[in-house]
């Protein structure tokens, strides 16, 4: 029986346990093209093969990038990783200069890149980057080599004999890869992980799945070069699972419809806007189909898992379900029954109204350094609790500091960062991981995170704040899209805020508020009024000097691209406050 103790072992058990016809599937020209394990596994060979004859030798560094989730992703993980090199993805929507500084850091001996919009990237920068022998790219491009050639170049199998004397010097401790955290301060580090910290992580994480082994279908669109969905796939593969790659994050609905997968993976923003556009929907009803809409919606966020409400609501429940909630788990394929939510806070009444929804939606927690899991909730056998990140997974021993710090220790704690002693000292202290998060185990285990510790702050009187929470229940408004809660020093609490400008549009017409653009939009009265009571709404729930006194509205939506936001859709607070200082100091007078 194989045994799985290193990465590219996944598929070669996935052939033995559940040879998938569809082990992996992309769309291309608009077809869904399945790629069988037998034919993953020839085409990893083939891969291997090649880059032994281009030079590459164990421990030498490929670097990936590809701007979504692909079939040739895996092929490529699964042949470096066979030689004892390792692969390096990055995130394609960094900055030209985090490119060569991540290219040049890793000393990145090659590159695969998706498509045309990488390679420019790439190419901008490739004299800066003193290692990097050659580029390939996955599309067909006029003036790139493409992948084929190295397909090519290894299609002679003589040298397969090497491949396998190659694998067959890995050991489960030998590192695997190098993860880039897109970090919302200063220069990437790189996270290195060996082959045990994600094998085992896959393993002890994949007792969480409630899924039917070789028969499940995922759908796939977080992106590969994190170490959450990474993680999941070799989950995924471990248990048989047929994976989906989504073509875009804008076309996942579509995709949804097309593949009605049994499982996916969400980041809590992603959630909050299915969500926003099923209740839109709900809005339009008219009469009695609208009132039934929203009873269905008042029970779902009461809802707590295990019968806790009594028979009486768990009567209307199975009503709801029968009328309404049925319907929106057509929209989303019809068969989706696990969402594993991570990488930001999930606000509870998400948790309620999917799961009263049946859609099975449950919260982890983990950081790259922890590849990534620590811990998940898992509706089975008592498992689950709304507000927590459920208890850790197994071999994992969590620890909270007298300061409230969460600490980890565990076969998933990194390495070390890449090159960086001093820092990978700062951060694990007698083999315990300092994750800077704030937290607290309860009396059953169950594991909550309150705060991130570098971003709480504290007010010019004193008092502490943490934005991550005021900054959750304000994201309930439908008016706000984003939000960062500021203070530190400072007299009070205020917040810089994003419009939601599609539904703030909609908004100001039906109110018949004329307006030519953004900025004329958030200075008009009637919306900052409008915007005022949400603020005091949210506010209730606070105490004193924790409440929102000011905010502000900016003119432009925050993005990745225009630097407001990490890949996973965490604020860079540093330099939104560095755009928006205007604003900021609009507000405390400086």
């Amino acid at each position: 029986m194989q045994k799985v103790t290193r990465l590219f072992d996944f598929p070669y058990y996935q052939l033995e346990k559940h040879a998938l016809k569809a082990a992996l599937v992309s769309k291309t020209n608009g077809e869904w093209i399945k790629t069988s394990t037998q034919e993953y596994i020839d085409k990893a060979n083939t891969i291997s093969r090649g880059l032994l004859r281009l030079g590459v030798k164990p421990n030498d560094k490929i670097a990936v990038i590809s701007l979504t989730n692909r079939t040739e992703w895996n092929i490529m993980d699964i042949g470096i990783l066979q030689l004892g090199a390792q692969n390096v993805p990055i995130y394609p929507t960094i900055s030209e200069e985090d490119y060569a500084y991540v290219l040049n850091h890793s000393e990145a001996k090659f590159c695969f890149v998706s498509c045309d919009e990488v390679y420019e990237k790439v190419s901008a920068i490739k004299d800066q980057v003193k290692s990097l022998e050659n580029v390939y790219s996955f599309d067909e491009l006029s003036n790139c080599d493409n992948w084929e050639k190295v397909l090519e170049l290894g299609a002679d199998t003589s040298n397969q004999v090497e491949v396998e004397s190659l694998m067959n010097a890995v050991s489960p401790n030998d590192l695997a890869t190098l993860i880039y955290t897109s970090g919302t301060t200063g220069r990437p580090k790189g996270v290195m992980l060996s082959h045990n910290n994600l094998v085992s992580n896959a393993i002890e994480s994949s007792k969480r799945f409630p899924i039917e082994d070789g028969k499940t279908k995922a759908l796939s669109f977080l992106p590969l070069c994190h170490v959450y969905e990474r993680m999941l796939i070799y989950l995924y593969q471990y248990r048989g699972v047929s994976i989906y790659y989504a073509e875009s994050l804008d076309k996942i609905s579509d995709n949804l419809k097309e593949t009605s997968p049994h499982v996916m993976t969400a980041v809590p923003r992603l959630l909050e806007k299915v969500y926003d556009k099923i209740y839109a929907k709900g809005t339009e009803l008219t009469g009695i189909k609208k009132k039934l809409f929203f009873w269905a919606v008042d029970i779902g966020l009461a809802y707590e898992p295990y019968g806790q409400n009594g028979w009486w609501y768990e009567k209307k429940l199975s009503i709801a379900r029968k009328l309404i909630f049925s319907k929106w788990k057509e929209g989303l394929g019809g068969n989706l029954g696990l969402i594993a939510s991570g990488s930001a806070a999930l606000q509870p009444r998400l948790s309620r109204i999917f799961n009263a929804a049946e859609f099975g939606l449950m919260e982890g927690y983990g950081l790259s350094e922890t590849s990534p899991v620590i811990s998940v909730n898992d509706m089975r056998e008592g498992g689950f609790k709304i507000g927590t990140v459920g208890k850790p997974i197994g071999q994992t021993e969590v620890k909270i500091a007298s300061d409230g710090e969460i600490c980890i220790k565990g076969p998933q704690v990194m390495m070390g960062y890449y090159k960086d002693e001093e820092k990978t000292k700062e951060v694990i202290v007698d083999g315990y991981f300092l994750t800077g998060d704030i937290g607290e185990l309860d009396s059953e285990g169950f594991l909550k995170i309150t705060d991130r510790k570098k971003e709480m702050f504290k007010t010019s009187g004193g008092k502490y704040v943490a934005p991550q929470l005021l900054e959750n229940r304000f994201k309930q408004s439908r008016f706000i899209e984003q939000i960062m809660v500021v203070g530190e020093g400072e007299k009070m609490p205020a917040a810089l805020i994003q419009p939601d400008f599609e539904f703030l549009k909609e908004w100001a017409s039906i109110h018949h508020i004329k307006v030519s653009d953004n900025a004329s939009l958030i200075s008009n009265e009637k919306v900052l009024n409008r915007y005022q009571q949400e603020i005091d709404e949210a506010n209730e729930k606070f105490a004193k000097w924790e409440k929102v006194k000011q905010f502000r509205l900016t003119p432009d939506a925050w993005s990745m691209e225009g630097g407001h936001l990490t890949p996973t859709m965490k604020l860079k607070r540093k330099i939104i406050k560095e755009k928006y200082i205007d604003l900021y100091n609009d507000i405390y007078q400086h």
